[in-house]
Protein backbone atom coordinates (compact mmCIF):
# COMPACT_ATOMS: atom_id res chain seq x y z
CA UNK A 1 0.00 0.00 0.00
CA UNK A 2 1.44 3.21 -0.92
CA UNK A 3 0.58 7.37 -0.34
CA UNK A 4 -2.40 7.45 -2.91
CA UNK A 5 -4.02 4.36 -1.37
CA UNK A 6 -3.44 4.77 2.51
CA UNK A 7 -4.80 8.09 1.77
CA UNK A 8 -7.72 7.07 0.15
CA UNK A 9 -8.52 5.18 2.81
CA UNK A 10 -8.01 8.00 5.48
CA UNK A 11 -10.20 10.22 3.32
CA UNK A 12 -13.04 7.54 3.44
CA UNK A 13 -13.55 8.46 7.28
CA UNK A 14 -15.91 11.50 8.40
CA UNK A 15 -13.29 13.56 9.62
CA UNK A 16 -14.35 17.30 10.15
CA UNK A 17 -11.59 20.19 9.25
CA UNK A 18 -11.43 22.16 12.28
CA UNK A 19 -12.27 25.78 12.55
CA UNK A 20 -8.23 26.56 12.79
CA UNK A 21 -7.83 24.26 9.41
CA UNK A 22 -10.25 25.84 7.07
CA UNK A 23 -9.41 29.71 8.07
CA UNK A 24 -5.52 29.01 7.89
CA UNK A 25 -4.20 31.44 4.75
CA UNK A 26 -2.31 29.62 2.23
CA UNK A 27 0.86 29.12 1.65
CA UNK A 28 4.33 27.04 0.90
CA UNK A 29 3.03 23.60 0.98
CA UNK A 30 5.24 21.41 3.57
CA UNK A 31 6.35 17.91 3.44
CA UNK A 32 5.92 15.06 5.95
CA UNK A 33 7.99 11.50 5.32
CA UNK A 34 6.16 8.88 6.99
CA UNK A 35 7.77 5.66 7.13
CA UNK A 36 6.16 2.83 9.30
CA UNK A 37 7.69 -0.74 10.60
CA UNK A 38 5.00 -3.00 10.30
CA UNK A 39 2.93 -3.73 6.69
CA UNK A 40 0.37 -1.23 5.54
CA UNK A 41 -2.61 -4.19 5.30
CA UNK A 42 -2.06 -4.07 8.98
CA UNK A 43 -6.00 -3.00 10.18
CA UNK A 44 -3.90 -1.70 13.37
CA UNK A 45 -1.45 0.34 11.69
CA UNK A 46 -4.63 1.78 9.69
CA UNK A 47 -6.35 2.47 12.60
CA UNK A 48 -3.18 4.13 14.49
CA UNK A 49 -1.97 6.09 10.66
CA UNK A 50 -5.41 8.02 11.27
CA UNK A 51 -5.44 8.60 14.30
CA UNK A 52 -1.93 10.41 13.56
CA UNK A 53 -3.68 12.55 10.27
CA UNK A 54 -6.42 13.55 12.51
CA UNK A 55 -4.28 15.08 15.09
CA UNK A 56 -2.27 16.79 12.35
CA UNK A 57 -5.89 17.93 10.66
CA UNK A 58 -6.88 19.48 14.53
CA UNK A 59 -3.85 21.28 14.06
CA UNK A 60 -4.06 22.93 11.02
CA UNK A 61 -2.20 20.27 8.35
CA UNK A 62 -4.45 19.02 5.54
CA UNK A 63 -2.95 16.92 3.15
CA UNK A 64 -3.51 18.46 -0.82
CA UNK A 65 -3.96 21.47 1.44
CA UNK A 66 -0.89 23.17 3.21
CA UNK A 67 1.23 19.70 3.56
CA UNK A 68 1.54 16.59 1.68
CA UNK A 69 2.22 13.22 3.30
CA UNK A 70 4.08 10.82 1.94
CA UNK A 71 3.93 7.55 3.30
CA UNK A 72 6.04 3.82 3.34
CA UNK A 73 5.77 0.60 4.94
CA UNK A 74 9.04 -1.37 5.68
CA UNK A 75 6.81 -4.44 6.50
CA UNK A 76 9.80 -5.53 8.69
CA UNK A 77 12.26 -5.88 5.45
CA UNK A 78 15.63 -3.94 6.80
CA UNK A 79 16.51 -3.92 2.41
CA UNK A 80 12.47 -2.22 1.96
CA UNK A 81 13.01 0.37 4.90
CA UNK A 82 16.39 1.41 3.66
CA UNK A 83 15.08 1.51 0.20
CA UNK A 84 11.61 3.93 1.41
CA UNK A 85 13.68 5.95 3.63
CA UNK A 86 16.00 7.02 0.48
CA UNK A 87 12.99 7.93 -1.52
CA UNK A 88 11.57 9.75 1.42
CA UNK A 89 14.57 11.62 1.92
CA UNK A 90 15.11 12.45 -1.93
CA UNK A 91 11.83 14.08 -1.85
CA UNK A 92 13.08 16.91 0.89
CA UNK A 93 10.54 16.47 3.34
CA UNK A 94 10.34 19.15 6.31
CA UNK A 95 10.15 16.42 8.87
CA UNK A 96 10.14 12.62 8.95
CA UNK A 97 7.96 10.91 11.20
CA UNK A 98 8.84 7.04 11.55
CA UNK A 99 7.91 4.08 13.81
CA UNK A 100 10.18 1.30 14.94
CA UNK A 101 14.05 0.72 15.54
CA UNK A 102 14.71 -0.77 12.61
CA UNK A 103 13.74 2.78 10.52
CA UNK A 104 14.84 5.10 12.64
CA UNK A 105 18.59 3.27 12.45
CA UNK A 106 18.11 3.51 8.31
CA UNK A 107 17.28 7.29 8.47
CA UNK A 108 19.41 8.48 11.38
CA UNK A 109 22.19 6.58 8.82
CA UNK A 110 21.23 8.58 5.78
CA UNK A 111 20.52 11.96 7.87
CA UNK A 112 21.52 14.18 10.26
CA UNK A 113 20.10 17.55 8.68
CA UNK A 114 16.21 16.35 7.86
CA UNK A 115 14.03 16.65 11.56
CA UNK A 116 12.98 13.06 12.93
CA UNK A 117 10.22 12.34 15.55
CA UNK A 118 9.69 8.65 16.02
CA UNK A 119 7.28 6.84 18.28
CA UNK A 120 7.13 2.90 19.56
CA UNK A 121 11.18 2.76 19.64
CA UNK A 122 12.56 0.75 22.86
CA UNK A 123 14.98 2.02 24.56
CA UNK A 124 15.89 4.97 22.70
CA UNK A 125 19.18 5.66 24.84
CA UNK A 126 20.55 2.42 24.89
CA UNK A 127 20.07 2.11 21.49
CA UNK A 128 22.08 5.02 20.75
CA UNK A 129 19.22 6.91 18.66
CA UNK A 130 20.05 9.78 21.25
CA UNK A 131 21.87 11.19 24.16
CA UNK A 132 19.57 11.32 26.95
CA UNK A 133 15.81 11.37 27.13
CA UNK A 134 15.84 15.17 27.88
CA UNK A 135 18.59 16.41 25.66
CA UNK A 136 18.26 13.66 22.97
CA UNK A 137 20.60 15.68 20.62
CA UNK A 138 21.25 14.69 16.85
CA UNK A 139 18.28 15.68 14.47
CA UNK A 140 15.63 12.96 16.15
CA UNK A 141 13.65 13.18 19.15
CA UNK A 142 10.25 11.22 20.32
CA UNK A 143 8.23 8.53 22.30
CA UNK A 144 9.62 5.66 23.49
CA UNK A 145 7.64 2.39 23.11
CA UNK A 146 9.45 1.01 26.54
CA UNK A 147 12.25 0.75 28.68
CA UNK A 148 13.16 -3.33 28.61
CA UNK A 149 12.52 -3.90 31.81
CA UNK A 150 8.85 -3.99 31.16
CA UNK A 151 9.60 -7.42 29.55
CA UNK A 152 9.90 -8.63 32.70
CA UNK A 153 6.19 -8.12 33.16
CA UNK A 154 5.38 -10.95 30.71
CA UNK A 155 6.50 -13.63 31.66
CA UNK A 156 5.21 -12.59 35.32
CA UNK A 157 1.98 -12.49 33.78
CA UNK A 158 2.40 -15.82 31.62
CA UNK A 159 2.89 -17.01 35.10
CA UNK A 160 -0.03 -15.67 37.26
CA UNK A 161 -2.55 -16.98 34.69
CA UNK A 162 -0.97 -20.54 34.14
CA UNK A 163 1.06 -21.12 36.96
CA UNK A 164 1.76 -24.37 35.71
CA UNK A 165 3.90 -23.45 33.18
CA UNK A 166 7.66 -24.33 33.80
CA UNK A 167 8.56 -23.58 30.11
CA UNK A 168 7.82 -20.45 27.76
CA UNK A 169 8.96 -20.33 24.15
CA UNK A 170 10.01 -16.01 23.68
CA UNK A 171 8.75 -15.08 20.10
CA UNK A 172 11.77 -12.32 19.10
CA UNK A 173 13.52 -10.86 16.32
CA UNK A 174 17.02 -12.03 17.13
CA UNK A 175 18.81 -9.33 14.10
CA UNK A 176 17.17 -6.27 16.17
CA UNK A 177 19.04 -4.52 19.29
CA UNK A 178 15.23 -4.64 20.71
CA UNK A 179 14.76 -8.70 20.58
CA UNK A 180 18.08 -9.20 22.06
CA UNK A 181 17.53 -6.44 24.83
CA UNK A 182 13.74 -8.13 25.39
CA UNK A 183 14.96 -11.68 25.44
CA UNK A 184 18.08 -10.74 27.96
CA UNK A 185 15.59 -9.59 30.21
CA UNK A 186 13.28 -12.03 30.50
CA UNK A 187 16.00 -14.43 30.67
CA UNK A 188 16.97 -12.80 33.56
CA UNK A 189 14.00 -13.01 35.35
CA UNK A 190 12.85 -16.55 34.46
CA UNK A 191 14.82 -19.13 36.79
CA UNK A 192 12.28 -16.60 39.61
CA UNK A 193 9.37 -17.35 38.19
CA UNK A 194 10.38 -21.35 37.90
CA UNK A 195 10.28 -20.94 34.07
CA UNK A 196 12.76 -22.08 31.38
CA UNK A 197 12.89 -19.99 28.40
CA UNK A 198 13.80 -20.85 24.86
CA UNK A 199 14.22 -17.99 22.52
CA UNK A 200 12.09 -18.41 18.78
CA UNK A 201 12.87 -16.99 16.00
CA UNK A 202 10.42 -14.58 14.10
CA UNK A 203 12.21 -14.36 10.72
CA UNK A 204 10.37 -16.26 9.04
CA UNK A 205 7.19 -18.47 9.29
CA UNK A 206 8.70 -22.17 9.17
CA UNK A 207 11.45 -21.26 11.71
CA UNK A 208 7.85 -19.98 13.93
CA UNK A 209 5.76 -22.70 13.05
CA UNK A 210 8.59 -25.26 14.03
CA UNK A 211 9.52 -22.88 17.36
CA UNK A 212 6.09 -22.97 18.44
CA UNK A 213 5.65 -27.12 17.87
CA UNK A 214 8.29 -27.98 19.70
CA UNK A 215 7.46 -25.88 22.55
CA UNK A 216 4.28 -27.46 22.78
CA UNK A 217 5.52 -30.60 22.56
CA UNK A 218 7.81 -30.18 25.82
CA UNK A 219 4.23 -29.99 28.17
CA UNK A 220 3.54 -27.56 31.00
CA UNK A 221 4.61 -24.42 28.00
CA UNK A 222 3.55 -20.92 27.08
CA UNK A 223 4.40 -18.71 24.90
CA UNK A 224 5.70 -14.51 25.19
CA UNK A 225 6.04 -12.55 22.26
CA UNK A 226 8.06 -9.33 22.18
CA UNK A 227 8.15 -6.25 19.78
CA UNK A 228 9.26 -6.19 16.67
CA UNK A 229 7.94 -5.15 13.33
CA UNK A 230 8.29 -8.72 12.17
CA UNK A 231 6.19 -10.21 15.19
CA UNK A 232 3.31 -7.59 13.81
CA UNK A 233 3.71 -8.72 10.27
CA UNK A 234 3.10 -12.36 11.47
CA UNK A 235 0.48 -11.36 13.95
CA UNK A 236 -2.55 -13.81 12.46
CA UNK A 237 0.24 -16.68 12.23
CA UNK A 238 1.00 -16.80 15.75
CA UNK A 239 -2.02 -16.53 17.10
CA UNK A 240 -3.49 -19.28 15.02
CA UNK A 241 -0.74 -21.63 15.94
CA UNK A 242 -0.86 -20.39 20.08
CA UNK A 243 -4.93 -21.40 19.75
CA UNK A 244 -3.86 -24.45 17.41
CA UNK A 245 -1.46 -25.98 20.34
CA UNK A 246 -3.37 -24.38 22.87
CA UNK A 247 -0.58 -22.60 24.58
CA UNK A 248 -1.35 -19.12 27.00
CA UNK A 249 0.14 -16.37 25.42
CA UNK A 250 1.09 -13.06 26.77
CA UNK A 251 1.56 -9.94 23.79
CA UNK A 252 2.62 -6.58 23.91
CA UNK A 253 -0.23 -4.91 22.41
CA UNK A 254 -3.78 -5.25 22.13
CA UNK A 255 -4.48 -6.11 18.32
CA UNK A 256 -3.16 -9.40 19.02
CA UNK A 257 -5.94 -9.92 21.63
CA UNK A 258 -8.53 -8.22 19.59
CA UNK A 259 -7.53 -11.04 16.96
CA UNK A 260 -7.74 -13.57 19.03
CA UNK A 261 -4.96 -14.13 21.51
CA UNK A 262 -5.34 -14.54 25.24
CA UNK A 263 -3.64 -10.99 26.74
CA UNK A 264 -1.50 -8.37 26.10
CA UNK A 265 0.38 -5.34 28.13
CA UNK A 266 1.46 -2.30 26.74
CA UNK A 267 1.76 1.10 25.77
CA UNK A 268 -1.16 2.04 24.27
CA UNK A 269 0.08 2.62 20.40
CA UNK A 270 -2.71 4.92 19.41
CA UNK A 271 -1.57 7.73 21.93
CA UNK A 272 2.07 7.53 20.97
CA UNK A 273 0.83 8.54 17.41
CA UNK A 274 -1.46 11.24 18.55
CA UNK A 275 1.20 12.62 20.66
CA UNK A 276 3.78 12.53 17.63
CA UNK A 277 2.12 14.20 15.30
CA UNK A 278 1.81 16.98 18.51
CA UNK A 279 5.60 17.12 17.92
CA UNK A 280 5.24 17.36 14.07
CA UNK A 281 3.07 20.20 14.27
CA UNK A 282 5.67 21.77 16.67
CA UNK A 283 8.62 21.41 13.71
CA UNK A 284 6.85 22.58 10.75
CA UNK A 285 5.48 25.91 12.48
CA UNK A 286 9.57 26.19 13.40
CA UNK A 287 10.09 24.93 16.48
CA UNK A 288 13.53 23.54 17.41
CA UNK A 289 13.64 19.69 17.52
CA UNK A 290 16.52 19.95 20.13
CA UNK A 291 14.01 21.52 22.46
CA UNK A 292 11.93 18.67 22.60
CA UNK A 293 12.22 16.08 24.91
CA UNK A 294 12.02 12.20 24.63
CA UNK A 295 8.70 11.10 26.60
CA UNK A 296 8.06 7.80 28.20
CA UNK A 297 4.63 6.32 27.42
CA UNK A 298 1.98 7.46 29.60
CA UNK A 299 -0.45 5.26 28.86
CA UNK A 300 -0.69 1.49 29.35
CA UNK A 301 -2.73 -1.10 28.38
CA UNK A 302 -3.80 -4.72 29.52
CA UNK A 303 -6.29 -6.15 27.95
CA UNK A 304 -8.00 -10.08 28.02
CA UNK A 305 -9.49 -12.12 25.78
CA UNK A 306 -11.82 -14.37 28.31
CA UNK A 307 -13.66 -15.95 24.96
CA UNK A 308 -9.69 -17.15 24.15
CA UNK A 309 -8.88 -17.87 28.14
CA UNK A 310 -11.87 -20.52 28.17
CA UNK A 311 -10.87 -22.01 24.66
CA UNK A 312 -7.45 -22.85 25.91
CA UNK A 313 -9.05 -23.50 29.17
CA UNK A 314 -7.31 -21.03 31.43
CA UNK A 315 -9.24 -19.93 34.42
CA UNK A 316 -8.29 -15.64 34.74
CA UNK A 317 -7.45 -14.22 38.42
CA UNK A 318 -10.51 -12.35 39.63
CA UNK A 319 -7.42 -9.83 40.53
CA UNK A 320 -6.16 -9.51 37.51
CA UNK A 321 -9.17 -8.79 35.49
CA UNK A 322 -10.27 -6.15 37.85
CA UNK A 323 -7.05 -4.50 36.69
CA UNK A 324 -7.59 -5.02 32.81
CA UNK A 325 -8.24 -1.88 30.76
CA UNK A 326 -10.68 -4.28 28.30
CA UNK A 327 -11.66 -7.54 28.60
CA UNK A 328 -13.27 -9.22 25.60
CA UNK A 329 -16.06 -11.44 26.58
Amino acid sequence: MQRREFITLLGGMAVAWPIEARAQQPGPIKRIGVLLASAGDDSDVQEHAAVFVQQLQQSGWIDGRNVRIEIRFGAGSATDTNKYAAELLALAPDVIFITGGVPLASLLRATRAVPIVFAIVPDPVGSGFVDSLSRPGGNATGFMQFEYTLSAKWPELLKEIAPGVTRAAILRDPDITAGVGQFAVIQSVAPALGMEVTPVSVRDVNEIERGIAAIARSGNEGLNLTASALSSVNRNLIVTLAARHRLPTIYYRKGFVTSGGLLSYGPDFADQYRRAAGYVDRILKGGNIADLPVQAPTKYELIINLKTAKALGVSMPQALLSRADEVIE
